[in-house]
């Protein structure tokens, strides 16, 4: 499961749970039939890194409002061979809603 999967999944439980509320957009879904519905898009969350390189920061005082498990990617020189070695591994992290963040100046 990638990223973007794991995040969406829980955006949908966060506000599923009342944590979240939505964007005011409506997401048209096909099931397996061909059955259309529409189901309110929730709203975005992101962590602290992710709402940074949006051009936004996460106020003082703030709180996350959901932990869970994402990948991380990291890139390492071996020191033996001096070559790059890439890494994927599972990584707790924090996220934050949109009304918790503020654009940066």
């Amino acid at each position: 499961m990638t990223n973007a999967q794991i995040i969406s999944e829980a955006r949908f439980a966060l506000m599923e749970q009342g944590i979240i509320g939505t964007t005011g957009r409506v997401l048209q879904v096909v099931d397996s039939d061909g059955n259309q519905t529409e189901i309110p898009e929730p709203e975005e969350i992101h962590t602290y890194q992710a709402w940074k390189e949006l051009g936004y920061q996460v106020q003082k005082g703030q709180k996350a409002i959901a932990q869970f498990t994402i990948w991380k990617h990291t890139t390492r020189t071996n020191k033996e061979t001096g070559e790059d070695e890439q890494k994927m591994f599972m990584k707790n992290s924090s996220f934050f809603k949109r009304s918790q963040v503020e654009a940066i100046a």
